[in-house]
């Protein structure tokens, strides 16, 4: 986690998960992350398309015109800040996540990140930590930074609604990365 702490050393809102796969080693887990976060899982689809609805429903009634983003939300939506090779990665977003389009702002890179210091700013990382050389835990950590008291007070609420479908994505996520390590790469 040293590349997630230098990145946001300090955030206001945070969870973690973690898995123990059986079978899969540091080495099967770490080549699994990106193929993993970036598969298509039916379950996360639809609990974004639910979060989205509000913005879709305003704007079919004509009520507004930029309530969602120009496609839906997913690992596409963040940027790649880094990595520990064979224990890290550390992904990115920054924005104004409570609003209906999730308020975005273009994340370029690790700088662009870290130098961004006016809007609420999120980590994702998954972690392998080796137990030996077959066995690993897969964790990951979300942490979200909000500069203001304002984006706080904005933030807080939607956080406690999210959380609960955030901690079964992330579980998800671990649980498919996991399957992919023992069925994709060479042990």
């Amino acid at each position: 986690m040293e590349l997630m702490n230098r990145l946001l050393p300090e955030w206001q809102f945070a969870e973690r998960h973690e898995l123990m796969p059986d079978g899969v080693s540091p080495a099967q887990a770490y080549a699994s992350i990106v193929p993993g976060l970036s598969a298509e899982d039916p379950l996360i689809a639809k609990a974004i398309a639910l979060r989205e609805l509000p913005g879709r429903l305003l704007r079919s009634l004509g009520l507004s015109r930029n309530t969602l983003p120009p496609q839906a939300f997913g690992f596409h939506s963040f940027t790649c800040l880094g990595q520990t090779p064979g224990r890290e990665v550390v992904f990115g977003l920054a924005g104004r996540f409570w609003q209906l389009d999730y308020g975005l702002r273009p994340v370029a890179d690790a700088a662009a990140f870290t130098a961004m210091t006016d809007e609420p700013r999120l980590l994702l990382n998954v972690c392998v930590e080796p137990l030996d050389e077959h066995r690993c835990r897969l964790v990951t950590h979300t942490r979200v930074h909000c500069p203001t008291d304002a984006h706080r007070r904005r933030f807080a609420p939607y956080w406690t609604a999210i959380r609960p479908v955030s901690g079964l994505i992330r579980l998800r996520l671990l649980r498919r990365i996991a399957h992919l390590a023992r069925t994709t790469t060479p042990r």
